[in-house]
C-alpha cells in the first residue's frame, strides 16, 4: 500500500481512444487524481463517474486532470463514456500491473465468497509527481467533491 508523500509510481496504459498516457505527461503541469474502480457500467462505478463528470470543469480550473482506471478494456470505455458522457478520461489496465503497482488489486469478501478485485482507491498527486492523498476503500458517492476540496488546497 502507498502512502502520503512518498513517489507517485509512474505509468503508461492506453485510454479509451487507445491513445498512450503516462504519468510523466502532466509533470509539471497538472495534478493528477487517479481513482480506480471495480468496472465499467455498475452502479456505484457510474455514479462515482458522473460525480466526477459534473465536477470536470472545477477540477480543470484548478490545473487537475481526473484519471480512472479498471482493468476493463477500452472498448468497454469508450462505450461507458458514450453512455453516460462522461468527461474523464479512462485507462485500461487489462494486465493489472497499474492495479499491483498501487496495491488496489486485494482479496475482497462480497456474500462471504472471497475473491481479488480492485479495492475502490484514489490518488492525488501533485504536478512534482508526489502522492499527496492516499484513499482505500473510499464510497463513491460524494467522493469527486471531496477530492475537489483537496485539490483546490493544493493550489
Amino acid at each position: 500500500m502507498l502512502d502520503k508523500n512518498q513517489a507517485a509510481p509512474g505509468f503508461t496504459s492506453t485510454n479509451q481512444d487507445n491513445k498512450t498516457i503516462s504519468l510523466g505527461d502532466y509533470s509539471g503541469q497538472k495534478n493528477v487524481v487517479l481513482y480506480f474502480y471495480p468496472k465499467d457500467d455498475t452502479s456505484g462505478c457510474t455514479l462515482e463517474a458522473n460525480q466526477f463528470t459534473e465536477l470536470a470543469s472545477d477540477f480543470a480550473a484548478n490545473d487537475t486532470v481526473v484519471i480512472g482506471v479498471s482493468k476493463d478494456s477500452c472498448a468497454s470505455h469508450q462505450a461507458f463514456i458514450d453512455k453516460y458522457g462522461l468527461k474523464v478520461d479512462l485507462l485500461a489496465d487489462t494486465s493489472g500491473e497499474l492495479c499491483e503497482k498501487y496495491g488496489v488489486w486485494q482479496e475482497k469478501e462480497k456474500n462471504g465468497v472471497k475473491k481479488m478485485g480492485i479495492v475502490r482507491s484514489t490518488f492525488l498527486i501533485d504536478k512534482q509527481g508526489v502522492l499527496q492523498d492516499v484513499e482505500y476503500a473510499v464510497t463513491a458517492d460524494g467522493h469527486a467533491a471531496e477530492m475537489l476540496q483537496k485539490v483546490k488546497k493544493l493550489n
